[in-house]
């Protein structure tokens, strides 16, 4: 079967002064994005994988992710996203194999060594190659989201149907700040992406 893996660590983890309140949002991250815990696994303090078997919606989770640790001002984090045939199903995410763990975990380490903050692996390089350039443009905005745009960013992808008026009373704004504040996020393009993305992941894998 065909599936999605996403591996990423935490950057200046070990700066923060209080590790407990970033990890506890991690898996609380990834605890949304997968309810079972068999399936997501945080390792060596700052580093974490998870699986989501619909592949389509990896990019959107690792936007998620990030939007969820750039809350925590100094933090960043670095994603790799592995799609691929999965040839053996563990107890955990951390026994499971097949390519897509295997693309994952080595385009992580060629990310360390690049200090790119995103990328995808899949069989197919025209498809790498393309998704590859537009997370690059993305990341241009991306890496520079404030600890308020990427606040909105988490809360409008946690209340998809929620109006920018609603979105501002959970975090004490008004409505022409939390437009004020998605726009200079750019989310707009990024969802107009993750919607390039899905396509394209569906026409080259599915």
């Amino acid at each position: 079967m065909t599936t999605s893996v996403i591996t990423g660590d935490i950057i200046k983890s070990r700066t923060n002064l209080n590790p407990d309140v970033w990890i506890s949002a991690l898996k609380e991250a990834l605890s949304h994005l997968s309810p079972n815990n068999k399936y997501w696994n945080i390792y060596r303090g700052d580093s974490f994988q998870l699986e989501l078997s619909n592949f389509t919606e990896s990019f959107k989770a690792a936007v998620y992710i990030k939007a969820c640790i750039k809350s925590f001002r100094g933090l960043d984090v670095r994603i790799s996203i592995g799609i691929g045939e999965k040839t053996y199903e563990g107890n955990n995410v951390m026994e499971s194999n097949g390519e897509a763990f295997v693309f994952s975990g080595e385009t992580l380490e060629t990310l360390k060594k690049e200090k790119q903050n995103l990328r995808i692996k899949t069989n197919h390089k025209a498809l790498d190659d393309e998704l590859n350039l537009c997370f690059r443009l993305a990341l241009i905005a991306m890496d520079k989201w404030t600890v308020n745009a990427a606040e909105i960013v988490k809360l409008t992808m946690e209340h998809p149907k929620a109006l920018q008026s609603e979105l501002g009373q959970l975090v004490g704004i008004n409505q022409n700040a939390v437009s004020s504040r998605q726009k200079r996020a750019h989310l707009e393009e990024i969802f107009a992406l993750n919607r390039l993305y899905q396509e394209k992941t569906t026409h080259y894998l599915k």
